[in-house]
């Protein structure tokens, strides 16, 4: 068994435990004793930030928002797609979340939030789309669109909600979601939404060919 550290204790907004250990050489986030996210595993969350940052790199001002800080990875994958004059806003629910990637893991991916590019809000990630449109929306703040980590995130993936993610698009923008498991559910939602989409499957350990793999889903502003 793998010697393990609690390094953070802190609570979601639902009031659930949720921590920060390292067992063996890895950093592992666990909300109700499940694995949320590690860095063990995140080839799929360096393909997120690819599938939804590609050509963007030669756009001007170019400004895309990240759902769900996690261990960073997705945010440097981001800002080395990005130019130098691009915005990346990362919109995370939980603080302790953004605390620990500022005082202990920051150095895992970079330390991608020291990145003057980068803007923080610590808050809901609908209410982030309230502030600007987007050229990219890259959402990983659940296990998936029916692995929710907060219940009020279903959201996110329905109805109204799903249609104001569309609407904070910019013509031609794109909306990456990753996912666990697949969601035939979401997939009619995407199309209710009037987003021609597509499911990617990548490997969750990247260039390694083996092992589990992730989804996402990736939905395109007509």
């Amino acid at each position: 068994m793998l010697a393990r550290e609690v390094l953070g204790t802190a609570t979601t907004p639902a009031g659930e435990p949720i921590t920060l250990a390292k067992e063996g050489v890895a950093f592992v986030v666990r909300v109700r004793n499940e694995v949320l996210m590690s860095s063990r595993v995140h080839g799929s969350e360096d393909a997120l930030a690819a599938i939804g940052c590609a050509g963007l790199a030669d756009r001007r001002r170019a400004r895309v928002l990240v759902g769900g800080l996690g261990l960073g990875y997705t945010a440097r994958a981001c800002l080395e797609a990005l130019a130098s004059d691009a915005e990346l806003v990362i919109a995370e629910l939980v603080p302790a979340i953004v605390a620990w990637n500022r005082e202990i893991v920051g150095d895992l991916a970079g330390r991608p939030l020291e990145d003057p590019r980068v803007q923080v809000i610590e808050g809901d990630v609908i209410d982030a789309m309230r502030r600007h449109a987007f050229d990219a929306i890259l959402l990983d703040v659940d296990n998936g669109p029916e692995a929710l980590t907060v219940a009020s995130n279903t959201r996110l993936y329905r109805g109204r909600g799903l249609a104001r993610v569309a609407e904070a698009l910019r013509p031609g923008g794109r909306l990456v979601v990753w996912s666990a498991f697949e969601s035939p559910r979401f997939t009619r939602e995407l199309e209710r939404a009037g987003l021609a989409h597509e499911v990617v499957r990548v490997r969750a350990r990247g260039a390694i060919k083996k092992g589990s793999r992730h989804l996402l889903y990736v939905g395109h502003a007509r």
